[in-house]
């Protein structure tokens, strides 16, 4: 497991960092962001990507079923000018009946690859959109070196051993037990496996739920590996854009979507 897993306040500044630099620059093309949109971001940790949008005068709501990391959320924006403006709340976003107002962007940055039933999200997620709303995903497909978020092992090969989390799922585990990964890990491991998305598979579940794709990236080096590996981003070059072959060099994903009002 790398240090920045173990510091909850790298990891925010490094959200932080990066939403400002490559997010909302990415979002704002399309999409006019201005003071007193509402934003709502679906597993937002402790929130590091809403305050770029907070800075900027939106109303934000963040919402992870991790109640330690809401806290944190909480405890870091006591003291923001605007901390009136950002509301977190600790649950899971299935439970929760109703919001006091409908969501002008709704983020999800490293989340549907985590999420089960990413079918009944989607349909889910039509509820909380304002009507001209919209919708921005990044997520590493899960074929990608590092889909299956592996780098969070607590063993040191495991942790920098790319596509082993490709083999089948009993083999897999077996390797896991092997080099000592605790039970709870395998677990959070196996979960993900189950999760895991490709580029495809979105955007077919975007299409099936009545979602237009304004616009979508795909990144050789992923925005996030500048903050962490002094990487600079690629997209990926037009040639090796190949329907599912893409998948397993693909670190990332960026999607803007809006809901689909023909149908």
């Amino acid at each position: 497991m790398q240090q920045r897993h173990r510091d909850p306040l790298q990891y925010l500044n490094e959200q932080i960092a990066s939403t400002q630099k490559y997010i909302v620059p990415f979002i704002s093309e399309y999409f006019p962001l201005k003071a007193g949109m509402q934003v709502l971001e679906i597993g937002c940790g402790e929130a590091g990507n809403l305050k770029p949008f907070l800075d900027m005068g939106c109303v934000c709501t963040g919402v992870d079923f991790s109640a330690p990391k809401i806290e944190k959320g909480k405890a870091f924006y006591s003291n923001h000018p605007l901390a009136d403006n950002i509301q977190l709340i600790s649950d899971d976003i299935y439970n929760i009946k109703e919001f006091q107002a409908k969501f002008d962007l709704i983020i999800l940055r490293d989340v549907i690859e985590h999420i089960h039933n990413q079918d009944k999200f989607m349909g889910l997620m039509k509820s909380l959109m304002a009507p001209a709303g919209v919708a921005f995903f990044a997520f590493p497909p899960w074929q990608n070196p590092f889909g299956g978020h592996q780098q969070i092992c607590e063993n040191k090969i495991l942790s920098t051993l790319p596509y082993f989390h490709l083999l089948p799922k009993a083999l897999y585990k077996a390797v896991l037990k092997l080099f000592g990964e605790t039970e709870a890990k395998i677990t959070s491991l196996l979960e993900i496996k189950e999760t895991g998305i490709s580029l495809e598979r979105f955007e077919n579940i975007c299409r099936k739920n009545g979602y237009n794709t304004l616009v979508k990236k795909h990144f050789l080096i992923n925005p996030n590996y500048e903050i962490k590996f002094g990487l600079k981003p690629r997209t990926l070059f037009s040639l090796f854009n190949i329907p599912y072959l893409r998948n397993f060099y693909t670190t990332a994903g960026y999607y803007l979507i809006a809901q689909d009002t023909q149908k």
